[in-house]
């Protein structure tokens, strides 16, 4: 039995019957925050090597550290947030990662940085877990894909801003400035969630049973990222990826995972997760191949390379409002298919990359993928959470938020493998090969329709029947 705390609505559940957009804009902010924090420290590493008089290899943690809770424990979290008042939640988790970058700010030696960083990506599972949740709770079921949209489209847009950004406060203020910058932003945040959310039951602490489950998972996620990150370098060590399959396995048949597979049950939901770990495998693949390639083979400016990126993530904002106002007029599964073939094709057509081919010739291309990715974000993610049982939205928020995550790791990872093997000549047709076949294989995903299930699985007995798009 799940306890439901005092004051967490449920979704589609709106007290008063108004959507509260301020709401939906919040957790927009916040997914955009978190995922910039994912990539603005990269471009600092060598500065803070300098500055802490460290290796490169232990700067590396400044995001590892960062990296490796945030994923690791995105299903406790999710497990743990079912159970919990969403304000006060909310208020903890910003608090908490404000504080932490401060912290990281001031350290004086690596290991006080590390620590900082590992105690914000703590604070950052919970942020990356609240975020579909907190905008699924704010709006009334027909208007679940314009919300969905909003952080489905700002936090990518956060990653893919974070490297520009961090370069730009590197060159003016120095390494600190890019564990300040996110502060302002947190306090804005933490006065909106004071203000507009509604009082709640408060905190509890995880019993013991479920702080043994989230170190097990969290033990077997951490390996499997570490391994995903380490391969992308030397792919020998995508092998330790076996590794984590014990732990997550005893974990899943235990009592802390029956939750997750009772959610993943639910039809057409184990296939949405697929596509959208597909989808973000693929854009990831995609981003590091033709940075790469710009920089490196054809002898562009870093300028010139972020400025054609920049296509990619101009069509993803461009799209995102338009695919959840479709979702809510015409169905979620159909406008996020749509989304996935466009994206696919967007990659298709980068594959005769040549020599000889211009910016411009890449950047409407990208751009192509950008508008299709935008179009399925929010549309991917009102699927999965609108289908979800109701006491098990935030589970579900983490699972969808797992997905992406590993398949932002395991791209690059395949790519350069891919690269590897393929020899310096055909290399970066092999990456982006990879990268579009990740983005085809989400269409099939998608686009099936779910067969409805004879019977609610008997651990999520109660929960409302899934809903079909």
């Amino acid at each position: 039995m799940i306890r439901r705390s005092a004051g967490s609505e449920q979704p589609g559940h709106i007290p008063d019957g108004q959507d509260r957009w301020l709401l939906v804009a919040l957790a927009g902010m916040l997914s955009f925050l978190a995922m910039l924090d994912m990539n603005i420290v990269n471009v600092a590493l060598a500065d803070i090597a300098k500055g802490l008089h460290v290796s490169a290899a232990t700067a590396q943690w400044a995001v590892l550290g960062y990296q490796l809770p945030v994923v690791a424990l995105l299903l406790p979290v999710g497990r743990w947030l079912d159970g919990v008042g969403m304000r006060s939640a909310v208020l903890a988790a910003i608090a908490g990662f404000a504080l932490c970058g401060a912290l990281a700010a001031a350290a004086p030696w690596a290991a006080w940085l590390i620590a900082a960083r590992l105690a914000q990506g703590t604070f950052g599972a919970v942020l990356f877990v609240l975020m579909p949740v907190l905008a699924i709770r704010s709006v009334r079921p027909e208007r679940r894909g314009r919300a969905m949209s909003v952080p489905a489209t700002l936090g990518p847009l956060g990653g893919v801003f974070g490297p520009a950004v961090g370069g730009l406060l590197l060159d003016h203020f120095g390494w600190h400035s890019v564990f300040l910058v996110k502060i302002p932003v947190c306090l804005l945040a933490l006065l909106v969630a004071w203000r507009a959310m509604p009082p709640d039951g408060g905190l509890r602490r995880p019993d013991r049973q479920s702080a043994g489950d989230a170190l097990l998972v969290a033990c077997g996620v951490a390996v499997l990222l570490l391994a995903l990150t380490l391969g992308s370098d030397r792919p020998v060590w995508l092998v330790l990826a076996l590794a984590a399959m014990p732990p997550l396995w005893w974990w899943l048949r235990g009592p802390g995972g029956r939750p997750v597979t009772g959610v993943l049950r639910v039809s057409g939901l184990l296939r949405a997760h697929g596509a959208v770990l597909a989808l973000a495998a693929g854009f990831a693949a995609m981003h590091y191949v033709v940075a790469l390639h710009l920089q490196r083979d054809d002898g562009i400016s870093a300028t010139a390379t972020g400025l054609t990126v920049l296509a990619f993530p101009l069509g993803m904002g461009l799209a995102g409002p338009l695919g959840g106002r479709l979702a809510d007029g015409y169905g979620a599964r159909p406008v996020a298919a749509t989304g996935a073939m466009l994206t696919a094709a967007g990659l298709l057509l980068l594959l005769p990359l040549g020599g000889d081919w211009s910016p411009p010739d890449m950047a409407w291309r990208l751009a192509l993928a950008g508008i299709g990715m935008g179009l399925n974000g929010g549309p991917a993610q009102a699927l999965v959470m609108g289908a979800a049982p109701p006491e098990r939205t935030a589970t579900a928020g983490s699972t969808v938020q797992l997905a992406r995550s590993l398949g932002f790791t395991l791209g690059p990872a395949l790519a350069t493998a891919a690269w590897g093997l393929a020899g310096t000549d055909v290399g970066v047709h092999a990456g982006l090969a990879v990268a579009a076949t990740a983005a085809c294989l989400a269409v099939p995903l998608l686009a099936l329709p779910a067969r409805r299930p004879a019977a609610v699985p008997e651990k999520t007995a109660g929960a409302a029947p899934a809903a079909h798009h």
